[in-house]
């Protein structure tokens, strides 16, 4: 399979172990900085994905004020929990990038959840990679051209495999079509977590 130029996929690369110590850092971030539901700008339309954030910048949207970062929660009102050091350590093996990352958004996909065709575009660091790391179920990911009607294709991501979108694939269009349920038991009550690792300043 030839993906864009730019785009990695890294199958398998956390073991089984190096999933679990990240699954208990994600959990003690999602303890001090809840899981909450985005909506769309303007319609104010739910996502169905529930998300949260940490590090010292956080995405999030709402139907007033649309896409954006900010250093807080939107719900608790409090700074976004630190970003665990394994993360920071995949950054730093994986993105071939002098500066850290500032935001690490995670997605908390229930089986029965979609992400539509969409950029990362939001930060002003645009040389920076994207890391994409996925745990939990595995997902059919569809990813595309810098268009949003360009060609498409689609392949599994499953617990533990990496991607980066980066050089001339880190603005390409990426979604997620579809979970499996009960293709693995990492999240003993199903599921798929994806943490997106960015930069966010220049």
């Amino acid at each position: 399979m030839l993906l864009p130029n730019g785009i990695q996929h890294l199958p398998g690369y956390l073991d089984h172990p190096a999933q679990m110590a990240l699954l208990e850092a994600i959990r003690a971030v999602v303890t001090a900085a809840p899981l909450f539901t985005p909506v769309m700008p303007g319609t104010g339309k739910e996502m169905s994905v529930r998300m949260t954030n940490c590090g010292p910048l956080g995405w999030v949207t709402d139907k007033q004020r649309g896409y954006r970062y900010q250093p807080t929660h939107p719900v608790t009102g409090r700074p976004w929990p630190a970003m665990p050091p394994q993360l920071l350590d995949l950054w730093h093996d994986i993105a071939g990038y002098e500066k850290p990352p500032e935001a690490c958004l995670v997605n908390f996909y229930s089986d029965d959840a979609r992400m539509g065709l969409h950029q990362d575009r939001d930060e002003q660091d645009l040389n920076a990679p994207v890391l994409s790391i996925s745990l939990g179920n595995t997902c059919l990911f569809r990813v595309g051209g810098l268009n949003r009607n360009d060609r498409t294709l689609s392949f599994k991501l499953s617990s533990g495999d990496i991607v980066v979108l980066g050089g001339e694939g880190r603005l390409c269009f990426h979604g997620v079509d579809r979970i499996y349920p009960t293709t693995s038991t990492l999240l003993k009550n199903g599921g798929r977590i994806n943490l997106t690792l960015r930069r966010v300043t220049a």
